[in-house]
């Protein structure tokens, strides 16, 4: 069953577009060599300038959730140490399973 980790940051709207480059080059580089990764997206809401949205979809849960902790810590302090200090903060994280139906369309 496929999986969706959903988190949501505050972030300053002035380092905004930089947050969503550095996640690129750095987060969704190291995620995507983890077996059962399947994509990412940014989602940026228009009418909150300090809201980004990432929705990342994995093949399992299992696999999203083996991933080792040093690869973790690491990918985020290379993170952090390129956006600068308190430039953003994780406010929510989710997660959801997609659920698909017998007989649907």
């Amino acid at each position: 069953m496929m999986v969706i980790e959903w988190l949501k940051f505050r972030v300053q709207p002035e380092v905004r577009e930089k947050f969503v480059e550095q996640d690129q080059a750095i987060w969704t580089k190291a995620l995507a060599t983890q077996s059962g990764f399947l994509s990412k997206e940014i989602w940026i809401n228009p009418d909150i300038p300090d809201e980004i949205i990432l929705v990342i979809r994995w093949q399992t849960r299992e696999q999203w959730k083996a991933i080792a902790p040093e690869l973790l810590a690491q990918t985020e302090e290379i993170f952090k140490a390129s956006m600068g200090k308190d430039s953003y903060e994780m406010t929510e994280a989710k997660e959801h399973h997609i659920r698909k139906f017998l007989n649907a369309p």
